[in-house]
């Protein structure tokens, strides 16, 4: 965590956010994990003609990566955006979860992408349950 939270708490508009920089990190990697994995599970699958699943997976990575390098700016914060933003974002982590579940048998990637999909939605949930209370 080290430098990247170093950085956080650098940031100028940190404090105004009223948000635990803790747990925004906590949440900036676990979108960071699935943005990995779940560019490694569309990659795999597009080899394993999973159509459907390598689409899910790939938009997957596309929402954690954008929801996380907002998370990323806390100068430009603003809470109702990034609400809808994380939101969009576990709806992503549900629905990709549910999809990797379904070839998780038979598929390693595919359980791995479901596990950091679902370990992201709960990191994403916790959050936004603190910046209710900021």
């Amino acid at each position: 965590m080290g430098m990247m939270m170093d950085m956080m708490e650098s940031m100028p508009s940190t404090q105004a956010t009223g948000m635990d920089m803790a747990i925004m990190q906590e949440c900036i990697e676990a979108c960071s994990a699935v943005e990995m994995t779940a560019t490694m599970c569309a990659d795999a699958d597009a080899g394993e003609n999973m159509a459907k699943c390598a689409a899910m997976c790939a938009n997957m990575a596309d929402v954690a990566h954008a929801t996380m390098r907002m998370m990323m700016r806390p100068m430009g914060y603003d809470m109702g955006v990034m609400r809808a933003m994380m939101t969009a974002c576990m709806t992503m982590g549900e629905a990709c979860a549910a999809e990797c579940r379904m070839h998780a048998e038979m598929a390693e990637h595919c359980r791995i992408c479901a596990m950091a999909c679902e370990a992201m939605v709960e990191t994403c949930r916790k959050t936004m349950d603190a910046m209710q209370m900021a």
